[in-house]
């Protein structure tokens, strides 16, 4: 029987919010606040923003992240409660993800570095909708999509943006990213597709002088992009503690029956 981890160290992390600088308070006081550097454990207080924040900051470290909900959105989060900590620290199910590397090279001829864990998304700078360029693993699948931008998502990520934008919900466990068009305008009926997360996706941005394009991985933005490509990093693993009956896999089941 495996035994489980014990988290005597834990580190502390909030939201400027009143309730998430209330919890803060209260935790810190009943259970101390390790340096992150020597924590056992990350805990986050706050909505997913933060969480999302902390996963990117503690990206390579290896630590696990353990999110209470003091938020707004806590879709990533587990129930607040001050209670008994560090058992439920200890019963906690682990969820290991893997963020996408954008390399975007802008007009400039600039190659710009950024990790999402959510999504890469491209979107148009002016009025006009952009136009791309679509490939695969080094083969041509679309010669032109025009559109108020696309997206590359996550199974965590697709639960947000990707959704709000029609794009399919991956369970957690799913080796699949979701390519996902926003307001595509030609080919008008075209949602999407499913892709290996091992796939190479590059995104070619057509007449980039007249219809100017950014790209965003999660919250790093760059302006101006001619060329994007997009890939899984397996390098980096990133640990995701939930308690049980609320794992990541469970929150994603049940938003695909409206719950």
């Amino acid at each position: 029987m495996t035994k489980s981890p014990r988290y005597d160290r834990i580190a502390f992390v909030a939201s400027a919010g009143t309730e998430a600088q209330a919890a803060f308070t209260q935790l810190t006081a009943a259970y101390g606040n390790c340096d992150p550097d020597k924590a056992d454990v990350v805990v986050a207080l706050g909505g997913d923003g933060l969480m999302l924040q902390t996963l990117h900051q503690n990206m390579r470290t290896g630590k696990p992240i353990y999110g209470m909900h003091r938020g707004t959105v806590g879709f990533l989060m587990n129930e607040y409660s001050t209670h008994d900590l560090r058992a439920r620290l200890e019963a906690a199910h682990e969820s290991v993800i893997h963020p996408l590397l954008m390399r975007a090279t802008d007009v400039h001829g600039v190659v710009h570095l950024h990790h999402a864990i959510n999504e890469v998304a491209l979107f148009r700078q002016t009025n006009q909708a952009a136009r791309f360029r679509i490939l695969i693993d080094e083969h041509e699948r679309m010669s032109e999509l025009s559109a108020d931008g696309i997206m590359v998502a996550t199974p965590a990520g697709s639960t947000a943006y990707n959704l709000s934008a029609q794009g399919p919900i991956l369970p957690i466990n799913a080796a699949l990213l979701a390519l996902t068009p926003i307001s595509a305008f030609r080919p008008r009926r075209w949602r999407g597709a499913l892709l290996p997360n091992r796939a190479f996706v590059v995104i070619e941005v057509l007449e980039g002088d007249k219809r100017p394009v950014a790209a965003a991985a999660d919250h790093d933005e760059v302006r101006d992009v001619r060329r994007v490509e997009v890939l899984s990093d397996r390098t980096i693993s990133m640990r995701m503690l939930f308690d049980p009956g609320h794992s990541l896999e469970e929150r994603i089941l049940r938003e695909q029956f409206g719950h």
